[in-house]
């Protein structure tokens, strides 16, 4: 098996915004701090822009003077946990999500472990429903990868449209882009990541939308998410960061002005009932 491929991005890089960024700067104790993660198959996982999520969690950690190293797992190669704090699945086709839950079936135990040991994991759409015990792709139900009690069968029609929810780790809705043919049922206890307010969610007709287990988020909702929802950005962020280090580490605040608004005009949009 070839090596994972790691970068380690300085924490001075500049992307033209980041000069000045950080609203609380001089009182971030995240500074010197680093944080590994691991972007899961990005070359066949990566519908709506998905890899857009790894560019905010680095840009977020370099306006804190956090160090972000992401490491880029791609298909063949064997990925490990055990040095990672927080790791990505994007969306992809049925083929796509297929070859991968293979992979990822390999080093389940170690994944499992990853999961119960509150390393953090954000999983969308096609790699939401790899969470759960077993997916329907056609007419063959696929094992999953077991890391929490939920189920996702096929349905017609597709739900396709924008979605906004309500959340608790967010300080403002959850909004973004739906486009799945899935229906997720949750097991007993398995919290929703939010309530849908407008929108399908897991399945259309229960009002909720995603999954959260422990340091684990599951979502239907591309966009990409975290650069219109940047409280879900620093949930990850903060949730990592307290496993590396064992401790609460507070995130200095940042001008999220420009994401704010974005994610204004998506409600009022909404709202207004567009689709």
């Amino acid at each position: 098996m070839r090596e994972e491929r790691q970068t380690s991005v300085a924490a001075g890089s500049s992307d033209g915004r980041a000069q000045g960024r950080p609203e609380g700067a001089g009182r971030s104790t995240g500074q010197g701090l680093r944080l590994r993660i691991a972007h899961l198959f990005p070359e066949l996982l990566n519908l709506y822009g998905d890899g857009g999520n790894i560019l905010t969690l680095v840009k977020r950690c370099q306006w804190r003077g956090i160090t972000p190293e992401v490491m880029e797992v791609s298909y063949g190669e064997r990925p490990s946990f055990s040095d990672v704090d927080l790791a990505f699945i994007g969306g992809g086709s049925d083929r796509e999500q297929a070859i991968v839950c293979e992979q990822l079936l390999a080093v389940g135990d170690e994944l499992r472990s990853f999961v119960e040991d509150d390393g953090v994991l954000l999983a969308v759409c096609g790699g939401y429903q790899l969470l759960g015990h077993s997916y329907l792709m056609g007419d063959r139900r696929l094992e999953g990868l077991s890391l929490v009690d939920l189920d996702t069968d096929r349905g017609d029609p597709r739900l396709i449209g924008n979605i906004e929810i309500e959340s608790r780790i967010q300080d403002m809705p959850i909004v973004g882009y739906e486009n799945h043919g899935g229906r997720t049922t949750l097991g007993p206890g398995v919290e929703p990541l939010g309530r849908v307010r407008h929108g399908h969610g897991n399945d259309g007709t229960s009002g909720m939308e995603g999954c959260l287990y422990r340091n684990v988020v599951g979502t239907y909702i591309h966009g990409p998410l975290l650069p219109k929802n940047p409280g879900v950005a620093d949930w990850l962020i903060g949730r990592a960061l307290r496993r590396r280090y064992g401790r609460a580490v507070e995130l200095a605040p940042l001008d999220d002005a420009q994401e704010r608004a974005a994610n204004a005009v998506m409600c009022a949009r909404m709202d207004a009932g567009e689709k």
